[in-house]
């Protein structure tokens, strides 16, 4: 392809004890040496390796507890590898754990500017798009409650609005919008869209093989950790579905 490497994975991997993560010191991230695995250490992702040119559509398939969260999590440079190395070019959305970053004592208006400000937004952008996000929430008349009164459906929505409205060249979405109610997820879904329309780059975990159609031209196929398939989202979603059942 002619456009530029947005994201580059070259062997990377990602230890984890069973209880709780596995740390590398500081000193081995100086030195780039790798420890062995320890006792009640596992390997949640293990030498993945692929690049995705600015404008993919990615879908990421395969099992529960098979790596694909924990990919996301090394593209959006949440965690860091163990071993190989993860590039990011370009600022991200993170459609992940959406509604993590807000605080519930504060009001829907006071977390709209905290985390909108905390990806990058100037005050005055928050400004210009508060009606906008407010608007496509659906919340109008909450905007002065707090936070920890709203449904989870409704902090879903606003979660979306703000992180959908960053103007980052790199969307990453791990099926978030699950608690969402039918009409909403269908509006978020057109949202992405236009945001794919106007050549953001797409890398979108999902079950749901509708969706993965949808929106992805290209798949990684992840089992026990390892990359075993990256092809076009029909021969990956073909291939999962043989290996696995519908």
């Amino acid at each position: 392809m002619d456009a530029p490497v947005v994201i580059s994975v070259e062997g990377a991997g990602i230890r984890f004890r069973r209880n709780r993560r596995s740390r590398r010191s500081f000193k081995d991230l100086l030195s780039g040496r790798q420890r062995r695995t320890r006792p009640g250490e596992f390997w949640a992702l293990r030498d993945v390796t692929f690049s995705v040119h600015a404008g993919e559509s990615i879908g990421v398939v395969g099992r529960n507890g098979q790596g694909k969260s924990t990919l996301l999590k090394l593209v959006a440079e949440v965690i860091l590898p163990d071993e190989g190395r993860v590039g990011v070019h370009g600022g991200v959305a993170p459609l992940i754990e959406i509604t993590g970053g807000f605080v519930d004592d504060l009001t829907v208006r006071d977390n709209v500017y905290l985390t909108a400000g905390l990806h990058g937004m100037s005050r005055a952008e928050i400004d210009e798009r508060f009606d906008e996000i407010i608007d496509f929430a659906e919340i109008a008349d909450f905007v002065d409650t707090p936070y920890k009164h709203l449904s989870s459906g409704m902090k879903v929505r606003i979660a979306f609005a703000v992180i959908s409205r960053l103007e980052e060249p790199i969307i990453l979405v791990d099926e978030v919008l699950a608690v969402g109610d039918k009409a909403f997820r269908e509006k978020c879904y057109r949202r992405i869209e236009e945001l794919l329309a106007g050549g953001r780059t797409l890398f979108f975990v999902s079950h749901n093989e509708r969706d993965l159609r949808r929106f992805c031209q290209r798949g990684l196929y992840l089992d026990k950790g390892t990359l075993v398939l990256d092809a076009p989202i029909n021969e990956v979603l073909d291939r999962y579905t043989a290996d696995y059942g519908s």
